[in-house]
């Protein structure tokens, strides 16, 4: 069973940080690209950014210079560092593999 589970959202003032995890299982992980997605309230899904299986990455322009995707192949899992995090920023944040399995979120909240 292919399962990728999020962790280490939470509340965080403006100019704070925090460190997404994406955690996968039932999959041939190095050989799938990941990407992490975010949901606001009352708006679409968005591509926050993306990391290929050679580890190329991408990145929302809204988030570019701030975020930073990696993966730990050794560990099955993906990262999301998040930095200088804005109200904007308040999201759930969904991780995806190119085998089409989505987490279930992770809810981040920018606020002071």
């Amino acid at each position: 069973q292919v399962q990728m589970v999020e962790s280490g959202g939470g509340l965080v003032q403006p100019g704070g940080s925090l460190r997404l995890s994406c955690a996968a299982s039932g999959i041939d992980f190095s050989r799938n690209g990941i990407s992490w997605h975010r949901q606001a309230p009352g708006k679409q899904r968005e591509l926050v950014a993306g990391i290929t299986r050679s580890g190329r990455t991408n990145y929302a322009d809204s988030v570019r210079g701030r975020f930073t995707i990696s993966r730990d192949n050794a560990k099955n899992t993906v990262y999301l560092q998040m930095n200088s995090l804005k109200p904007e920023d308040t999201a759930v944040y969904y991780c995806y593999t190119s085998e089409g399995i989505w987490g279930q979120g992770t809810q981040v909240t920018v606020s002071s």
